[in-house]
């Protein structure tokens, strides 16, 4: 593929990509502008790429699975945990509308500044990245819509639960399955699953 609307094309074929919010969102983010200069010759394939100290910009099938399942809506506020290249940030920022924000969370410092870079190249400005330690989970204290996590924990984090409001969503891989759980209104939680996928480790500390 050649350009990000084969991406899109390849990704509605293969009906991984069907929500307009979000068809809209990948054709305003081209990957492109996330993928190290490099690599710009596979900017367009389905597959990931490294974008330095151990990390990937996710493969765009996958990136999509994940962000039908999470079904962003317009004026939320959602939380991404592992921003990475910037890329699921800004997509999620483009499908909440100028009404929603997203903020992205990373542990690691160039990441951190690579991921704005490629924001403001975006033109994406209803969301942030922040530091964050890996011993903290999230944003404590805070609530949020939608969570998106994108490396893959060996167990379900129930401190995110908390971080959800009444009837979000959060969409995490463990192990290697990609789970969709929601937190009902009357605070009860139901769960689906989704096997076969490979991801980036979740790094955890005390």
């Amino acid at each position: 593929m050649n350009s990000n609307q084969e991406l899109i094309d390849h990704l509605i074929t293969t009906g991984v990509l069907y929500s307009p919010l979000l068809i809209e969102a990948f054709r305003r983010c081209d990957r492109t502008l996330f993928v190290p200069e490099k690599l710009h010759t596979n900017t367009y394939g389905d597959y990931p790429l490294s974008i330095g100290m151990g990390q990937t910009i996710s493969q765009p099938t996958t990136v999509a699975i994940m962000l039908e399942l999470l079904h962003p809506q317009a004026g939320e506020k959602i939380l991404d945990i592992g921003s990475g290249s910037g890329w699921t940030t800004a997509l999620l920022a483009t499908a909440v509308g100028k009404e929603g924000f997203v903020e992205g969370v990373e542990l690691i410092p160039s990441l951190v500044e690579y991921g704005r870079r490629s924001l403001i190249k975006a033109r994406v400005k209803n969301a942030s990245i922040d530091l964050t330690p890996p011993s903290i989970l999230g944003k404590p204290g805070h609530l949020y819509d939608r969570i998106l996590v994108s490396a893959s924990a060996e167990d379900m984090p129930m401190l995110l639960l908390e971080q959800l409001n009444p009837g979000g969503v959060l969409v995490i891989p463990v192990g290697h399955s990609i789970w969709r759980i929601t937190k009902e209104q009357d605070r009860r939680v139901s769960a689906y699953e989704l096997p076969g996928f490979c991801f980036v480790p979740l790094i955890l500390s005390a």
